[in-house]
C-alpha cells in the first residue's frame, strides 16, 4: 500500500466553527508540513475553487481543492471536525469532515483529476465512510484513503 496520505497529514478532533476556518487550517497544516511555503496562497486557491461550486459532497464529507503554484507536491490533508459546519453540499447537509486535495499547477491536469476522481469514488463507498467516521486513528484514516485511492 502507498503511504500518499500520511497520519501526521490526518488531523481529528478539530474544533472549528465554519468553512472558512477549516480551509484556513488546511492551509497552515500544508506549510508546516512543508508542501506550500505560501499559506495564504494556498488559502486563495481553496477559496477561489470553492466559488465555482460546492465541494460539500454528502454524509458530512467535503472534498476541497486546491491547484496553485504555492503547492510544492501533490497531498491529502484530512480534517475531522468534532462538530458539522455550514458548507454547501450535494445533500444541503453540514459537514464534518474534510479530504482537502493540494495540488501543484504543473500537476493539475493529471494528478488533480486522478486524486479527485478517486476520492469521489471512495465517498460513494459505506464501508469507507463507516471507517472514517468511526475513528480518531489518524494512521488508520490515512490507511484507509490511501487503500481506496491505490485500489481504485
Amino acid at each position: 500500500m502507498s503511504d500518499f496520505v500520511k497520519a501526521a497529514s490526518v488531523f481529528v478532533n478539530q474544533s472549528i466553527d465554519t468553512r472558512d476556518g477549516i480551509l484556513r487550517f488546511i492551509a497552515d497544516k500544508a506549510a508546516e508540513l512543508g508542501v506550500t511555503d505560501d499559506a495564504p496562497a494556498t488559502y486563495e486557491a481553496f477559496v477561489k475553487r470553492e466559488e465555482m461550486g460546492e465541494t460539500g459532497m454528502t454524509d458530512g464529507f467535503a472534498v476541497p481543492h486546491a491547484k496553485s503554484s504555492a503547492i510544492k507536491e501533490p497531498a491529502v490533508i484530512v480534517v475531522k471536525n468534532d462538530h458539522p459546519v455550514e458548507w454547501p453540499s450535494f445533500d444541503d447537509k453540514p459537514v464534518s469532515i474534510a479530504i482537502a486535495l493540494l495540488v501543484p499547477d504543473t500537476d493539475a491536469g493529471t494528478e488533480h483529476i486522478r486524486l479527485l476522481s478517486k476520492t469521489a469514488v471512495l465517498l460513494m463507498k459505506d464501508d469507507f465512510k463507516k471507517i472514517i467516521n468511526g475513528t480518531d486513528d489518524p494512521q488508520v484514516i490515512a490507511d484507509a484513503i490511501d487503500a481506496g485511492i491505490e485500489g481504485e
